[in-house]
């Protein structure tokens, strides 16, 4: 999980529940079904759970409530010690997505939700490759994050930000590595996977990728 960015979460930890609720006007499309959209993930959920940026625990509290073990990783120590107290029963660890503690074995479901878009391409590949091995036969990945349809679709969201003045918000489009669909599916089908997306709001698409069987 890209680490430059890990500053603007160790402030962010105190307010990101409240974040999420759209109250700031900038984010509120981003943050649009937040609730449903951590719901579908976590139904998605089976077996041995493997969290990547657990954040505050939003995710992590759906997905425990199914009586799961979940694995949860978090670079940022404000984030872990919000999540700890909320999820004190949880297996939290320090890490990200290219540096973590390897479970004793493979994992089911391996689950993130606004965090992949931190990695650049190549380490969104890496990443990748390495969930491969991760998870047991038929498991999968299942993320919700920031996706560009395609790139008029990344022209267009710039667009109306800086034209209704949002320019915390196309700070961040700018300065973070959010992707094109096709390039999620790329990286996805490279690796080894079957790969589906549904869109769930104007930034967020739901993405589905199972792992293919070895032949």
């Amino acid at each position: 999980m890209g680490r430059e960015f890990l500053e603007v979460f160790e402030e962010w930890a105190s307010t990101y529940d409240e974040a999420v609720t759209g109250h700031d006007p900038q984010y509120r499309d981003v943050f649009e079904g937040y609730d449903t959209i951590l719901d579908e993930v976590a139904q998605l959920t089976e077996g041995t759970v493997m969290e990547f940026g657990v954040g505050t625990g939003n995710l992590t509290e759906k997905v425990l409530a199914k009586d799961l073990k979940v694995i949860g990783v978090e670079p940022s120590e404000p984030m872990r010690e919000v999540a700890k107290k909320k999820l004190p029963e949880l297996d939290l660890h320090e890490g990200d997505f290219l540096a973590f503690p390897l479970p004793d074995k493979p994992v089911d479901t391996i689950v993130s939700t606004y965090a992949f878009h931190h990695l650049t391409k190549e380490e969104k590949n890496k990443a990748i490759a390495e969930f491969y091995f991760l998870l047991a036969d038929g498991g999968r990945v299942v993320f919700a994050d920031t996706v560009y349809k395609n790139s008029q679709d990344e022209q267009q969201i710039k667009q109306e930000a800086h034209e209704l003045g949002y320019y915390d918000l196309l700070e961040d489009l700018n300065r973070e590595y959010y992707p094109q669909l096709e390039d999620v599916r790329q990286l996805f089908e490279a690796n080894g996977f079957h790969f589906e997306a549904k869109q769930r709001n104007k930034f967020v698409w739901l993405f589905v990728a199972e792992k293919k069987e070895e032949e």
